[in-house]
């Protein structure tokens, strides 16, 4: 079961950003997306527009002059699971996993597409909407269901060793949002393995191998360079 938005109930976008062009920027054209905005031009103000209106996605720049990002997605993480996406100039590996890693959904570099953050914005939107305790997930050609833990690829059913299974579990449950290597790692094998990346490398790579028509161009598994690993929303 899926939440439906209406004419006098349209998403709530909250932009915190210290740049008032940026602010006036995604006002603009989130505007003529049907999209409420509500804006903050720094962390404090943030948080307290966060608790105030209850955005559908919080769109979060992580240079703000009195918080850093980081510290406002952790406070944020410790009551609200809204969906956010991080807009920096911050382009390093380490801010990315930083950010992910705090509770961010996503993450976009300045500059960016208009037509990217509509595409991401509409994803977060519809991981938020979409009934967690669905048990079946489909997109395309790939089926899990998670009561019977059976997965199959065009009706054809695909046997995974439990820890393949395990790894797409986790991305289903957070489909469309990037997992680090990390979250992964930490979820699936513990804290012993959290810096051994090679591991998970091997096991994602065997389940493209059963699940991707090609694996050297995966459509259900992507790679977020640098960063971990989404699994694609159904279409």
């Amino acid at each position: 079961m899926t939440t439906e938005y209406s004419p006098d109930n349209l998403p709530r976008i909250l932009v915190v950003d210290d740049e008032l062009a940026i602010r006036r920027f995604l006002n603009t054209v989130l505007s003529k997306e049907d999209f409420s905005l509500h804006e903050a031009e720094n962390g404090h103000a943030g948080l307290a527009a966060a608790a105030a209106c209850r955005p559908d996605v919080i769109l979060l720049d992580l240079g703000l002059p009195d918080l850093d990002g980081i510290e406002v997605i952790k406070r944020i993480r410790e009551w609200s699971s809204v969906p956010i996406i991080v807009l920096s100039v911050r382009d390093r590996e380490n801010d990315k996993v930083a950010a992910l890693d705090a509770g961010a959904d996503d993450y976009l570099t300045k500059p960016f597409g208009v037509g990217e953050l509509l595409a991401r914005i509409r994803a977060a939107l519809r991981r938020s909407l979409q009934e967690i305790s669905e048990p079946i997930f489909i997109s395309n050609d790939l089926q899990v269901d998670l009561g019977s833990r059976r997965v199959t690829i065009s009706g054809t059913d695909i046997s995974l060793t439990p820890t393949e299974y395990d790894i797409l579990r986790l991305l289903v449950a957070h489909a469309g949002k990037v997992m680090t290597h990390g979250q992964i790692l930490k979820q699936v094998w513990g804290l012993a393995y959290q810096e051994q990346p090679h591991v998970l490398r091997v096991n994602v790579s065997n389940l493209r191998r059963k699940l991707e028509k090609d694996p050297s161009r995966p459509q259900h598994i992507v790679t977020e360079p640098g960063v971990g690993y989404r699994l694609k929303q159904p279409t």
